[in-house]
């Protein structure tokens, strides 16, 4: 056991530790900064493995956008910052479909992967990546960035607070 497989399992771990605190936490604040915590440690993950693009754009676009975007949803729109009552479920449920869907990962991960050496891909570049991105799968990045845009329009629509009615005066009516 190497020095980065120790480091790779640590990390993990706090990425795991990361994931539960997100979704176990009643206050979505500290839900959006728990979720920093855990894409932080995928990002190091990805450091860990050579994968500098990949750790980077993690940090970039999870950790730089998507985190900033849920704290200004929170801001702009005025949504419970507190602990909330009103959204409470039974947790034995939730935890008993999360155990069987880890487990029935983890067995599909091993039974799949278990005995067989995976080949490891060419060495790949920023330039290869882009030719990829801008070549092969231009569409569907076009359509995704269109998708983002209206996502924006409508989360600027939402938070913006409604004009007061004015109630039209009757002309001619005089007593």
């Amino acid at each position: 056991m190497t020095l980065q497989d120790v480091l790779l399992a640590v990390v993990g771990l706090v990425a795991v530790a990361g994931g539960v605190a997100v979704v176990s936490t009643r206050q979505l604040v500290r839900a959006g900064l728990w979720l920093v915590v855990a894409l932080g440690a995928v990002a190091v993950e990805f450091l860990l493995l050579g994968a500098e693009f990949a750790a980077w754009v993690q940090v970039l676009i999870y950790v730089g956008a998507v985190v900033v975007l849920l704290l200004f949803a929170v801001m702009l729109t005025r949504a419970p910052i507190g602990p909330s009552t009103d959204l409470d479920r039974p947790a034995l449920p939730a935890v008993l479909v999360g155990a069987a869907a880890g487990l029935g990962l983890a067995a599909l991960f091993v039974g799949v992967f278990g005995q067989f050496q995976v080949p490891s891909p060419a060495v790949g570049t920023a330039e290869r990546i882009g030719d990829a991105v801008f070549g092969d799968w231009v569409l569907p990045f076009e359509v995704l960035s269109i998708l983002l845009l209206a996502a924006l329009v409508g989360a600027i629509v939402l938070s913006r607070p409604s004009a007061p009615q004015e109630t039209p005066v009757a002309q001619g009516s005089s007593r």
